[in-house]
Parts: structure tokens; C-alpha cells; sequence
């Protein structure tokens, strides 16, 4: 879990500085209207309070994790948040994930293992709740069907 509250941390830190180097940008006396078509200066200050969103998406993610239950998971137990469970492809190639309530997509080494975080809300999180080890199931995603079952769950 420090790996990925460091991770989240670090995005943050980022966005926010980001954030804050396009604020100063939107403020600047060249980013002033020329004319009344020129919106350098009023879609700067649109980009800035998305990316300031962003720091708090990203803060409120770190907040949700750290509360998060973490357990051992059994080989009889279902899925649910926190779980770490490996799966089988139907390529022959194993991948790790981490089942989270927020912000899934992420990258981050457990110990010697490399393991994708999967919000519960994506399609794969949602395919993978309940489930317990041995059981297999097919996901659609970007257009192709794959066949997962689950090897191991932790």
C-alpha cells in the first residue's frame, strides 16, 4: 500500500505544480486578450482548474486508500477491495491486479511483483467481485473478448 500512496502523492505533487505554473500563465500580463477573439488567457484558467481537480481526485484517492481494510485473502474467500489476484489469460500469461474502490490503471511492484491497481466501479473490477479461485469468466474490452480465471487470490 506505500507504494501506491507514494505513487498517488507523487502525481499530486506534480499536478499541482503543474497546476500552479499554468495559473501563473493565465494571470500573465502577455496571456491578456488582444482582441475579442483571442482566449489564451481564459483557456489557460480552464486547464488550471482542471488540473487543480485533478490534485483533488487524486488526494481524495490517497484519502479512500488509506482507510481501505486490508486483509489476507483465502483461496475460498470472494473478492472484494484489497484483494490481490492474479489471473490466467487465455494467451497463456499471467497479470496481477490490485482491486481498489478508486483510481485503478496504476503500476506499481509489491515486493518482487509488479501489479496493476483495477477500480471495483472498471468492468474488470466488476467481473472480478464475488469471484473466488478456479472460477473463469469472459470481458469484452476494447472490442475483443478474453478469457480470464482466476489463479490465485491474496
Amino acid at each position: 500500500m506505500d507504494a501506491v500512496l507514494a505513487s498517488l502523492a507523487s502525481q499530486a505533487d506534480a499536478m499541482r505544480a503543474s497546476a500552479e505554473e499554468t495559473r501563473r500563465g493565465a494571470t500573465h500580463e502577455e496571456s491578456r486578450a488582444e482582441n475579442d477573439k483571442d482566449t489564451r488567457g481564459l483557456e489557460a484558467t480552464y486547464l488550471a482548474r482542471g488540473q487543480a481537480m485533478r490534485v483533488e481526485e487524486l488526494e481524495s484517492a490517497a484519502s479512500a486508500l488509506r482507510f481501505l481494510d486490508l486483509r489476507s485473502f483465502g483461496r475460498d474467500d470472494p473478492i472484494g477491495p484489497g484483494a490481490i489476484v492474479t489471473l490466467s489469460l487465455d494467451d497463456d500469461s499471467r497479470a496481477t491486479y490490485f482491486v481498489v474502490p478508486v483510481e485503478g490503471g496504476m503500476k506499481v511492484r509489491i515486493e518482487d511483483l509488479e501489479v496493476q491497481l483495477v477500480a471495483s466501479a472498471a468492468p474488470l473490477g466488476r467481473a472480478l467481485l464475488g469471484k473466488q479461485v478456479g472460477d473463469g469468466f469472459i470481458l469484452e474490452l476494447a472490442g475483443r473478448e478474453r478469457d480470464y480465471q482466476i489463479h490465485e487470490i491474496q
